[in-house]
């Protein structure tokens, strides 16, 4: 069973809708029992830092969503909250990835919306022949490069796109949003 937290983000329907695309059937749910019980966990997210994480607090999935042993894939700011702090409304995060998210600096237009190409990529996420191909992202904020970056991106500076740790995989762009590339990337996570 393939999961995906619903905790009022805002793109939890067009996961849905990717996963549907895909032929896969997807259980949109907020439900601890059912969450810990999935095969796979996407942990999407468009929002605000701090109030998300009021959003998991609430609900108790703060405290799941770090114990969970399945593959989970966190998307936009699911990957941001997967890390330590992000200094969107100074927000301690679920400390999944020992890492810091920042403000992009204004020196060109934020927030970076728009196809951008990834590089650098690693493990089961990514085929070799995605290198250099454009997904979608819509972000103020980014995961600082670190040990755990499994692909980059450059908008200003550059920053991870994607990271990894243990059982734990996170893009910061959209790939239920960046057409043939993204459905690669979301095969390539339910077949892990």
């Amino acid at each position: 069973m393939i999961t995906i937290i619903n905790y009022n983000a805002g793109n939890v329907q067009s996961v849905l809708f990717a996963m549907e695309r895909l032929g896969i059937e997807a259980v949109l749910t907020d439900d601890l029992e059912v969450i810990r019980a999935s095969d796979k966990v996407i942990f999407p997210g468009v929002g605000e830092a701090s109030t998300t994480m009021q959003n998991l607090r609430a609900k108790g999935l703060d405290k799941l969503i770090p114990d969970l042993k399945q593959p989970v894939l966190g998307i936009c700011l699911g990957m941001q909250l997967l890390c330590d702090y992000s200094e969107e409304g100074d927000t301690k995060c679920l400390g999944v990835f020992p890492q810091k998210v920042v403000r992009f600096e204004p020196k060109l237009k934020v927030p970076h919306v728009g196809w951008n190409s990834i590089y650098g990529l690693q493990n089961p996420l990514f085929h070799p022949k995605l290198e250099q191909e454009y997904v979608y992202f819509v972000h103020s904020y980014y995961v600082e490069k670190g040990a755990y970056t499994i692909a980059e991106c450059d908008y200003i500076t550059p920053f991870s796109a994607a990271i990894r740790k243990d059982n734990f995989f996170a893009t910061q762009f959209h790939p239920e949003k960046s057409g043939k590339v993204g459905e690669e990337i979301l095969k390539n996570f339910l077949a892990i």
